[in-house]
């Protein structure tokens, strides 16, 4: 920053007249000369040392702060705005990590059964649930929040995967060991270790990216029957269910984070066709859509949002709807101007998180959702929200924002800082989904034992 604030500096130099010796008067002009070069050398001795003295005072000073300086527009003056504002920007990102690196998580080291194990299956690590394991992978590679004293933490993150159990009939990942499983690993470290006693797990951290979060039930009647298990009441759960209402599944501190998507596969698609390229669908949705929605425990899927959409605008050439499976289909949300992302069973969906990265203005019909990192994601910025009974006037309505300020939400989506918020990492970069699970930690410090002992002191 220095470096390039510094303006270069001409060289001085300085010329000394001198007469021609006359022969007959060389001795005596000679005197003269050594008197004059001592005075010349002196004088340049204390410019060179002034010159010296105040370079390095001006360049230990505080920098000239970027609002109070002025940039002609010129190529080379617009170049060196681009490499100042690139170095200030780092400059700033650094105390913003900083700020979090006083807080400090001990991640347990499990036997594999409750997690690696389950890494076998490939799709473990890929899936919509894969927070899970995305999460744990991040805070391992970490070098700055991690600890290996778990005398300093101040929180303790428990790694058990349970969404990696993928049923042999329908490929859906079956839950229904999840408490069990959690159960037990909480046995061991609370036998094994003193942390969890102290505070009755009040500052562990466990994932719950399943559809109704740490109830553990894919169907909301027997998540709600079910509820969250005692022994994760006093806990913080990190889950993808939330929503603006009451709600049993949701009565823990807690949360919300985005549903997984691969920044992998985001890249090579971004790749192929860019996110700010050409757009040649109105409006997208790929996914189950029952034309006649079954009846189940007197509930119907998606509370027949996806049917209506189906019955009133298939066929619409503004919209291309699809009710199979792609495996290439993120190169359809890139193509597309508007993507529906309706509730499934549960409110929430990856479509979200794909429409987003991929530049897609996320068309969001469930009632009520709690969306992630709001903090972050201006949401209302850079989505639409449309009533569940609202979802047969879809045409006019994207006809209107298509008109309107289509251009100025569009702008905001495409911002990367946006993009960045909502993907999972191997290792934490700053402003990314994991790390914005430590700034909502870092909220928390209140539920902080370590943070409690030094307060009484």
């Amino acid at each position: 920053m220095e470096e390039l604030l510094k303006r270069p500096t001409k060289r001085r130099v300085f010329y000394v007249e001198m007469r021609l010796l006359h022969k007959n008067g060389r001795q005596q002009q000679q005197l003269e000369k050594n008197s004059c070069f001592k005075y010349y050398k002196w004088v340049l001795w204390f410019s060179l040392t002034l010159y010296f003295f105040s370079s390095y005072f001006i360049s230990h000073n505080k920098p000239i702060p970027l609002s109070r300086t002025h940039f002609s527009n010129s190529k080379s003056n617009l170049l060196s705005r681009a490499l100042i504002e690139s170095v200030n920007t780092t400059s700033l990102q650094h105390p913003t990590r900083g700020a979090l690196e006083d807080l400090k998580i001990y991640v347990y080291e499990l036997p594999s059964k409750y997690n690696t194990d389950w890494l076998s299956n490939e799709r473990c690590s890929n899936h919509l649930f894969a927070s899970e394991v995305a999460i744990h992978r991040a805070l391992l590679n970490d070098d700055v929040i991690r600890t290996f004293d778990p005398y300093e933490a101040d929180f303790f993150f428990v790694p058990v995967y349970v969404s990696c159990n993928f049923s042999t009939v329908n490929g859906f990942p079956a839950i229904g060991h999840a408490r069990t499983l959690i159960s037990s690993a909480i046995q061991l470290i609370s036998s094994q270790y003193p942390f969890w006693n102290r505070t009755h797990g009040s500052d562990h951290v466990f994932v719950a990216s399943h559809d109704y979060g740490a109830c553990f039930h894919a169907m909301e009647d027997r998540a709600i029957a079910d509820g969250i298990p005692e022994f994760l009441k006093k806990s913080i759960i990190l889950q993808t269910f939330g929503v603006k209402y009451q709600h049993p599944c949701q009565e823990v501190e807690n949360v919300v984070i985005p549903p997984y998507v691969s920044p992998v596969s985001v890249r090579k698609t971004s790749e192929k066709a860019p996110v700010s390229g050409r757009r040649d669908i109105q409006v997208f949705f790929r996914g189950k859509m029952e034309v006649h929605p079954k009846n189940i425990s007197g509930r119907f899927y998606s509370k027949r949002v996806r049917t209506v959409i189906w019955r009133k605008y298939n066929g619409d050439r503004r919209f291309y709807l699809q009710r199979h499976r792609f495996a290439g289909y993120q190169s359809e949300i890139v193509r597309s101007v508007f993507c529906l992302c309706p509730l499934g069973w549960a409110p929430w969906s990856p479509r979200l998180v794909e429409s987003v990265v991929l530049g897609c203005v996320p068309v969001i019909i469930a009632d009520g959702i709690r969306l992630p990192f709001p903090d972050a994601v201006k949401w209302s910025d850079i989505s639409l929200t449309v009533a569940e009974k609202d979802v047969a006037k879809l045409g006019p309505i994207l006809d209107h924002v298509a008109a309107t300020n289509l251009s100025i939400v569009q702008k905001n989506l495409w911002d990367p800082d946006v993009r960045r918020a909502l993907l999972f990492n191997d290792h934490v970069k700053e402003g990314d989904a994991t790390w914005q699970v430590i700034r909502a930690l870092s909220q928390k410090l209140n539920r902080s034992y370590r943070r409690s002992e030094v307060s009484t002191q």
